[in-house]
């Protein structure tokens, strides 16, 4: 919010700074308060002409919604991201970049490619937090540069394509029903049979996805 009008008041509040422009140049961060902006003459005098831009320094939520990505073996997932942010310097936020949210909007898309572009499937299935830690760690450095501190950055969703979502999906239903009929299990011998149709239905399972991303990669590459 940008405020120019001669002789007008306005506050300032905890939550918010002000940085103060004289034709131009910037001459102070402005705390919470009360101010007014002076006129532009006085008597026979010419004063600078003042304008105030307010600066909001709560912490605020950033959604990234539905990127889709290329893994390391060529699988198309469809990730979302929530970043919660401050901004901690407001002279670097406004004089550093542009528009502060929308580089940070950039910054966080383009890590999100690097980090999933260098994972496998397998390693987002077995380690999903990788993927928000390489995030967190990329984009902290640069985000400081212009202001802002980034508090979590967490994946929302994972979206995998259709046919390896089902698989995915009876995979867990299949690990829910093995974890039901063991504590229902009486005997060592009926724990033993479980625990090997569990394994047997596992590498069934792991197989049938195996075959899903080879297809994926063959599609990809056609």
């Amino acid at each position: 919010m940008s405020i120019t009008k001669q002789g007008q008041e306005f506050i300032i509040k905890d939550t918010h700074r002000g940085l103060w422009y004289e034709d131009g140049k910037l001459t102070k961060v402005l705390e919470a308060g009360r101010y007014e902006i002076p006129p532009q003459r006085r008597w026979f005098q010419r004063l600078p002409t003042v304008e105030c831009v307010v600066v909001d320094i709560r912490e605020r939520d950033l959604t990234i919604k539905g990127q889709e990505i290329l893994t390391a073996d060529k699988v198309a997932i469809r990730v979302s991201i929530l970043v919660q942010y401050r901004v901690i310097d407001a002279k670097a936020a406004i004089q550093n970049v542009e528009n502060y949210e929308e580089r940070l909007y950039s910054d966080v898309q383009l890590a999100a490619r690097r980090s999933l572009a260098s994972m496998n499937l397998e390693d987002i299935l077995t380690n999903r937090n990788r993927l928000s830690e390489d995030i967190l760690a990329e984009v902290k450095e640069s985000a400081a540069g212009y202001g802002v501190a980034i508090r979590r950055a967490d994946v929302k969703d994972l979206i995998f394509p259709g046919n390896l979502q089902e698989i995915m999906n009876r995979v867990l239903a299949a690990e829910r029903n093995s974890q039901a009929q063991l504590v229902e299990a009486k005997t060592k011998a009926e724990v033993d049979e479980i625990q090997a149709k569990t394994r047997a239905e596992a590498k069934r399972r792991d197989a049938e996805a195996e075959a899903v991303v080879r297809r994926l990669q063959v599609e990809v590459e056609a």
